[in-house]
């Protein structure tokens, strides 16, 4: 236990130090105006709840955002859930070159570092330019791989109606999932690697199918690890999702409306929580933990 401690005291100690007296001033802040006079120190004007009241039934944008941005997470979460296992499944077996394809699978993680990422947008805006230059017989021609062509293969092939749009949804989230993937891989990975092989044997002995094996011993072993990558891939997604990016852009951009901003953030956030909480609810129902 006093091992488990050590390991996470360095963020005990940034909730404590540094997160939560951020968190008590945007709390602070939502609740008031901030005037900034010219060569003094900034002062607070009592707002009272006008800023949660503007958020919710005034602003035009941020209720509808928030709402698409959670129903997008109840989409994108399972299928970044169910490619990480799929793909740890796979990386668990023996094969040659295993290690070159399980760096290759976290390469968008490492590629997600700030630095890298500003890089690869400078270069691409580079590219764009250059393309501008291009001359306009090839501006009509088509490049990827457009999804009304896989829509029409579906139609083709008999498949309903109602299951073509989320068919359509999830390749035109594959990006998001391949570059979201990568941590839980790596968790998914190691509880895979840390199930007694014994387990197997005794399955396989009994008869089991592989079918049977994966429901009866895989999922079982690992599901303390799914809650755990389903709360991350949820965290990992709304960090990056369009409140945090308006709630960024109005106290840091050109309105510089810090309370607005805050009200943003907190609603935004506990939003979140709720679906956290829920998610956490239905889950540890089928959590098994070993005794």
């Amino acid at each position: 236990m006093l091992a488990g401690y050590m390991f996470i005291l360095p963020s005990i100690i940034g909730i404590v130090f540094f997160f939560f007296p951020m968190l008590a001033q945007v709390v602070r802040y939502s609740f008031n105006d901030i005037y900034i006079p010219f060569g003094e120190r900034y002062q607070l004007v009592p707002r009272g709840l006008d800023h949660f009241n503007n958020a919710l039934f005034i602003h035009p944008t941020f209720v509808r955002t928030l709402t698409e941005t959670i129903i997008e997470l109840a989409w994108t979460v399972p299928l970044i859930i169910f490619f990480s296992l799929f793909m740890a499944i796979l990386l668990n077996r023996k094969f040659p070159g295993r290690v070159f394809v399980r760096a290759l699978f976290f390469m968008p993680v490492v590629m997600a570092v700030p630095a890298i990422q500003n890089n690869i947008i400078a270069m691409t805006e580079m590219m764009t330019a250059g393309m501008g230059t291009v001359s306009s017989d090839v501006e009509g021609s088509v490049y990827g791989f457009h999804t009304h062509v896989l829509a029409v293969m579906l139609v083709d092939f008999g498949m309903p109606s109602f299951l073509i749009g989320h068919v359509i949804d999830a390749v035109a989230r594959l990006h998001v999932v391949l570059r979201s993937a990568g941590v839980q891989m790596i968790i998914f990975l190691a509880a895979l690697q840390a199930i007694p092989g014994t387990m197997y044997e005794v399955a396989e002995v009994e008869g089991a199918t592989a079918y049977e094996t994966f429901w009866k011993v895989t999922m079982p072993m690992i599901s303390p690890l799914i809650l755990t990558n389903v709360i991350y891939t949820i965290v990992d997604n709304y960090i990056n999702s369009e409140p945090v990016t308006m709630a960024n852009n109005l106290a840091f951009g050109a309105a510089r409306n810090f309370g607005l901003s805050s009200a943003f953030s907190l609603i935004s956030t506990l939003a979140i929580i709720v679906v956290i909480a829920v998610s956490s609810f239905i889950i540890s129902r089928k959590v098994f933990y070993q005794t």
